[in-house]
């Protein structure tokens, strides 16, 4: 079963992109998992929507720092390509690639994750902050094809301050 985010969100997936049970994925911890319609060497792109609410002090440059060292107990070798602030003091943000080399179906994949880390304090009590995480992984000859709709996907990503608790 998907699991909630913490705080709402409302979104747009790019044309061709089609949502897929997390759980059916192997995707644990997932809200949300988009497909892309075409597979590359046997790995289909995929964009993951995650959130946790966060009431410690960890930065999100902590919090980045946390996922990579995840990929590392699962991957052969990850290292982090670039890593940069977004946003502004009121909706800070973080964003991250990383280049995963790793073995599937006992073939040798290598992967790009961009990974985007939002910080949102829930509208229902401001005194909780939550971190919204937001993920492509693409195999590295098709991140640069796929890159454009996850960026396309980021300008549609908002809080959903419609939605009913």
């Amino acid at each position: 079963m998907p699991e909630p985010l913490p705080v709402p969100i409302k979104f747009q997936l790019p044309e061709g992109w089609r949502a897929a049970p997390p759980d059916e994925l192997g995707v644990p911890g997932a809200a949300f998992v988009a497909l892309h319609p075409h597979p590359d060497a046997g790995f289909t792109a995929n964009i993951t929507i995650d959130g946790e609410y966060r009431p410690d002090t960890a930065t999100l440059q902590e919090i980045a720092h946390e996922s990579v060292e995840r990929l590392r107990q699962a991957s052969s070798s990850v290292d982090v390509v670039e890593r940069r602030e977004i946003g502004s003091a009121d909706a800070p943000g973080l964003t991250q690639s990383v280049a995963i080399s790793t073995v599937a179906a006992g073939a040798r994949l290598e992967l790009i994750q961009v990974q985007v880390y939002l910080s949102m304090l829930d509208p229902g009590d401001l005194r909780k902050r939550a971190v919204v995480r937001l993920v492509l992984t693409a195999t590295a000859s098709q991140h640069s094809a796929v890159l454009p709709d996850f960026q396309e996907f980021l300008r549609t990503v908002h809080p959903d301050t419609g939605a009913v608790s």
